[in-house]
């Protein structure tokens, strides 16, 4: 990890504010006034946009800003062979304004899972052709197909046996993962909720009902994602993103770290963690502690979730206090989640976005100089 290597010292997320013009496409498109063909060349356009705003502010990595996605998961996960969408999972979410319900699809697995199609080389493949930094590449975390429904939502006849589901659901992502790498993919994100989630006593209360041991699932989710991961060439960086919930600026769950930290630092084989750190949250930096040698932390401090613009002296201080249980040269700095995790994106203005991002690379360079 360095100014030339992911995860950068300044970073970010991926998910970014659609432009008005682009969702009017996305509705013209959804009432049948225009082609799938002329709704991505309109998504070409703007994608070649926000690529060039984010190189002009000193990004190093570089997304499409999920321009092409409705949600961060269901887009790719319906494409895999076995995953139905139906519905929605009501689910609470809070803000700073109160609580607000909100029933995002539910997936359900009714047949073998099985990777029929490059589901990510294609938009890879436009966003390489049109930067000159390095294209990150986001896409769900393979824990998405299991928590929020468990054992009731997937089909016994084709899983009888648990065992195989997790093994299937690896194999599509081993293929998935290999498809991106071929086309030149090195710097791949995994976009987790649910570990999170597990952090939140009241969602850890919520998975015991669904028969879940919430202290057994971190190690459960850890193997299911090494699984996807081990055996990956040396030159493919490999993060995740652990997230609390992020829809129109609200959360659904509040809880530190330690429940997850040891399993999640030592168990979990990926470079690099994107961690949300923008509020209480997210509580304190001591599970840190359990970060071994040779992994990268991406501190999310600059919060998503409002507009306003954060000190650039209040993040130099708190980069500092995570710097007392972790070497301050396996950090850095981020935003704490995507602008738009789902379409309608969060409640704050692209100048907003654009001037978070800039403070992360100015207070980035401040701190480590490259």
């Amino acid at each position: 990890m360095s100014s030339l290597n992911p995860p950068f010292r300044a970073d970010h997320v991926g998910s970014l504010l659609r432009p008005s013009v682009l969702l009017n496409a996305r509705q013209r498109h959804r009432n049948g006034d225009i082609s799938s063909d002329e709704l991505r060349r309109e998504e070409d356009t703007h994608i070649r946009e926000v690529v060039a705003k984010q190189e002009a502010v000193g990004l190093m990595s570089i997304t499409d800003g999920e321009f092409r996605r409705t949600f961060f998961h269901i887009d790719f996960l319906e494409r895999l062979q076995g995953v139905t969408v139906t519905g929605g999972i009501d689910t609470k979410f809070k803000s700073q304004k109160g609580e607000m319900n909100f029933a995002p699809p539910a997936l359900s697995v009714t047949g073998k899972l099985r990777h029929v199609t490059d589901i990510q080389k294609p938009d890879f493949d436009f966003l390489e052709s049109v930067t000159h930094k390095t294209p990150k590449v986001t896409i769900p975390s393979p824990t998405m197909v299991h928590f929020r429904g468990g054992r009731q939502t997937i089909d016994i006849e084709a899983y009888p046996d648990m065992t195989e589901f997790f093994a299937d659901l690896a194999q599509c992502y081993r293929d998935e993962i290999d498809s991106l790498y071929r086309a030149g993919c090195r710097y791949l994100q995994m976009d987790d909720t649910n570990l999170a989630y597990l952090c939140d006593p009241r969602l850890r209360a919520g998975a015991r009902e669904r028969g879940h041991d919430p202290d057994q699932l971190p190690r459960a989710y850890a193997a299911l994602i090494n699984a996807a991961i081990d055996g990956r060439p040396n030159d493919l960086t490999v993060a995740v993103h652990l997230c609390r919930g992020n829809f129109k600026s609200a959360w659904v769950a509040e809880g530190g770290y330690e429940p997850v930290a040891e399993v999640l630092f030592n168990d979990l084989n990926v470079d690099a963690y994107f961690l949300e750190y923008d509020d209480e949250r997210a509580g304190d930096f001591r599970p840190l502690r359990f970060v071994p040698n040779g992994k990268t932390v991406v501190l999310g401090l600059v919060t998503t979730k409002v507009g306003k613009l954060e000190s650039r002296d209040d993040l130099m201080r708190r980069v500092e206090e995570a710097a007392r249980y972790m070497p301050l040269a396996h950090l850095c700095l981020s935003p704490q989640c995507g602008f738009s995790s789902t379409v309608e994106g969060n409640e704050i203005t692209e100048q907003d976005q654009w001037a978070k991002l800039e403070l992360v690379v100015q207070t980035a360079q401040e701190i480590w100089g490259d």
